[in-house]
């Protein structure tokens, strides 16, 4: 019995979602490894382009990480994690077997940055840290238009974590996450707090009805005794849960053939 027309359209729906993935996946292209700095934007000036070379021959020397700084026009239509990850792969940055990658990634136009790491330095450098000095040494830089002072900080705080500061940086991460409350933290304290209040309420109603009544048992008329609002809300609870609850560049420099696997953080500005 062939299957009615829209059923096969409907099967035929994961088959194309595949494809047009895979299609669009092909489509984006990447700049050449050309160095330890790639301003495929131009938005870097000589002098800093230069000093940051430096820099991040300096560390490789001294630690063997990577440190990558790369600028590209555009995302292409995808997600910067993306972008950041399938560019760090490409490059396959850090040393294969370490993996000790670092990918710092401006899309100017997009207004959008990220710190790739490689799976080696997840350890060294977590979420949290790359976050913080997205944030609080970059993103501030590059919303005053100062994309040369912001990359040149955020090398600069990078190259501390691998060079030794990772466990202040770690605790400075930490600090700033406690002080901050994500909105869905502040409701469901709210709603936990309202449940609380709604819950004594009811039950000294419950405990006053009770001495109101003549002939009421003893330990009917404690007040933690939940009557039918506590079956009530028992049931509830049951039935729907809690409510809250590398090419080579001409100078000799390429990728080693480490990977990562999209860790870090990114940022907006």
């Amino acid at each position: 019995m062939t299957a009615p027309r829209h059923i096969r359209t409907l099967w035929a729906l994961p088959a194309l979602l595949v494809f047009v993935s895979v299609a669009l996946a092909q489509t984006l292209t990447f700049p050449q490894l050309t160095g330890r700095v790639v301003d495929d934007a131009g938005i870097l000036d000589a002098a800093t382009r230069a000093a940051l070379t430096q820099k991040l021959a300096a560390l490789e020397t001294k630690s063997t990480d990577q440190l990558v700084v790369a600028t590209v026009k555009s995302l292409q239509g995808t997600s910067v994690d993306d972008y950041a990850n399938r560019l760090f792969r490409n490059w396959h940055l850090g040393q294969q077997g370490k993996n000790n990658g670092v990918l710092l990634l401006i899309a100017p136009n997009d207004r959008k940055a990220k710190i790739e790491v490689g799976y080696g330095l997840e350890g060294v450098m977590p979420d949290a840290v790359a976050k913080l000095i997205l944030e609080n040494s970059v993103a501030p830089r590059f919303r005053a238009n100062d994309f040369p002072g912001g990359i040149s900080r955020g090398v600069d705080d990078i190259i501390q974590v691998l060079t030794g500061d990772a466990e202040e940086w770690k605790r400075r991460a930490a600090t700033v996450q406690s002080l901050k409350v994500s909105p869905e933290v502040n409701a469901a304290a709210i709603i936990l707090a309202f449940a609380v209040m709604a819950l004594i309420f009811f039950a000294l109603v419950n405990y006053h009805s009770r001495r109101q009544t003549p002939g009421v048992a003893r330990r009917d008329s404690d007040p933690w005794s939940w009557g039918s609002f506590g079956s009530s809300w028992s049931s509830g609870s049951s039935d729907g849960g809690s409510s809250w609850g590398g090419s080579s560049d001409s100078g000799g420099f390429s990728g080693g053939g480490g990977d990562s696997g999209g860790g870090g953080a990114s940022t907006s500005w």
